[in-house]
């Protein structure tokens, strides 16, 4: 099978938000035009489990330009983008998504990227190098993770000593972590609140669950919209951060009583839960933006329904047999992707450039052992300056003196 898609009809209107996507991702583009005369991919195999978005597109034709044979499959059932799917599959790349699918179809989309026996992995979530372990390793020569849930998961695989093969962790570059992660997922969360909704944030109480970066620029974004940001939080730094940015910190199981929007960006397991959501009041509306479909309690939120209905496209209510209703986001799975387009281009540039950039790093480092690894600081940096130029803006370096100072001990006061 070349393709695994839902009309290829729908490639024309792909090519056009392509095209778009491309024009607000310069740095990627830069680096397409020395992969295109390098071709350090030549013949290489890559199998990629992301979100099949215009972005992605982007990363997937930079691959291609290297030399790469590329295939892909979807790492959220609703994520998507047929047209997008469409126009990759007719240019030449084996994808494997089709929006909707069932959990049965995901995986055997993957099964159908593995087929291809990729030597180098992409992955968002790791359910793809997961799914690996589990029926072959042999000839794959590393994988690159993009979210903060992959790398937990990596980590822990590395910990536990089954992990087989080297993994770059995207996720932690600054580059991408700083940007992507607080921009991002900041805007791109709003974006698909109102896509559902069309509900007004300002004056709403607005609670999120999580204060890592997603969780700090979904906070920032609320904020500036006028909402009264309330976070829950597990960890103390964390917690005391978010207090000392201006935020009100509660308990869930406080929050509850008093909310009006609740966003999951934890990365764990039934954050919001059946006891929460019977302290809920009437009217409020429960949504995630964490990898997984796992942060509210989905079977728990079953059992007290009494009957549920679809008001709007990803918003479904749940009647309560305490009469209440509550407003569930796009299934509990990502409701930016889900319900909206996902991160703007110009923030996924910088990630995808460290997406690129690992793919190289793991095929120039032939040694690397089975470990979770942060590309080096100067492909950081490089991707920061060349989005810097790309803006139109300039920095200033250090002087000779200045860089002997701070080099030195013996200059002090």
């Amino acid at each position: 099978m070349k393709y695994n898609i839902k009309d290829k009809k729908l490639a024309p209107e792909g090519n056009k938000r392509i095209d778009w996507a491309e024009s607000k991702m310069p740095v990627l583009r830069i680096l397409r035009g020395r992969f295109e005369k390098q071709r350090p991919l030549r013949n290489r195999r890559i199998g990629c489990c992301l979100h099949v978005t215009t972005e992605t597109a982007n990363l997937v034709k930079t691959l291609k330009a290297g030399g790469a044979h590329v295939f892909l499959t979807a790492s959220n059932p609703l994520s998507t983008q047929d047209d997008v799917a469409a126009s990759l599959a007719m240019s030449g790349i084996g994808v494997f998504a089709r929006n909707g699918e069932s959990r049965k179809e995901y995986y055997v989309n993957m099964s159908l990227v593995l087929k291809n026996k990729p030597e180098i992995l992409i992955d968002d979530g790791a359910d793809l190098i997961s799914t690996t372990h589990k029926r072959r390793t042999k000839g794959i020569r590393g994988g690159t993770e993009e979210t903060t849930t992959g790398v937990i998961r990596l980590k822990q695989m590395e910990r536990d000593r089954v992990l087989r093969f080297p993994i770059i962790a995207v996720n932690d570059s600054l580059t991408k972590h700083l940007f992507d992660n607080r921009y991002g997922t900041g805007q791109s969360t709003i974006d698909g609140i109102l896509r559902a909704t069309n509900i007004l944030i300002s004056g709403s109480n607005f609670v999120i669950a999580g204060y890592g970066w997603c969780g700090r620029g979904l906070a920032m974004r609320a904020k500036g919209m006028g909402a009264n940001v309330i976070v829950t939080e597990v960890d103390p730094i964390k917690a005391l951060e978010a207090r000392m940015d201006g935020y009100t910190v509660l308990q869930m199981a406080d929050a509850a009583k008093i909310g009006d929007v609740f966003i999951t960006v934890t990365g764990d397991i039934n954050v919001i839960r059946k006891e929460h959501l019977l302290e809920m009041k009437d009217g409020a509306i429960i949504g995630n933006s964490g990898h997984f479909d796992v942060e509210i309690d989905k079977p728990g939120l079953k059992k007290i329904t009494k009957k549920r209905r679809m008001i709007r496209d990803f918003l479904e209510e749940h009647t309560l047999k305490n009469r209440k209703r509550i407003y569930l986001l796009a299934q509990g799975r990502l409701v930016n992707l889900a319900a909206a387009e996902g991160h703007p281009a110009m923030v996924m540039d910088m990630s995808f450039a460290n997406q690129t950039l690992a793919v190289e790093y793991i095929l120039n480092n032939p040694n690397l052992e089975n470990r979770v690894y942060q590309l080096p600081l100067k492909i950081d940096e490089q991707i920061a300056r060349l989005k810097l130029r790309s803006m139109g803006m300039k920095i200033d370096r250090l002087t000779p003196e200045q860089r002997q100072y701070l080099t030195s001990w013996k200059m002090g006061t």
